[in-house]
């Protein structure tokens, strides 16, 4: 489970910290939702964060090409 932010609240938290040493990294999942993780809610201290809903993580699949050998 991720939390789902909005756009505009993904962009006011992308490196703010959150933590020592630790700052928030929203990302996009593969239906291009604004998520952060459970760990970025819980050790958060911003009220509105504690109230983002919870949606299932559906990451971007990236395919590896084979590199061909010299």
């Amino acid at each position: 489970m991720v939390g789902l932010l909005t756009s505009e609240q993904a962009q006011s938290l992308m490196g703010v910290q959150y933590a020592p040493d630790s700052y928030f990294n929203p990302i996009q999942d593969a239906e291009g939702n604004w998520v952060i993780s459970v760990e970025e809610i819980e050790q958060s201290d911003i009220d509105w964060i504690k109230e983002i809903p919870l949606i299932e993580h559906k990451p971007i699949e990236i395919e590896i090409w084979p590199t061909a050998a010299p």
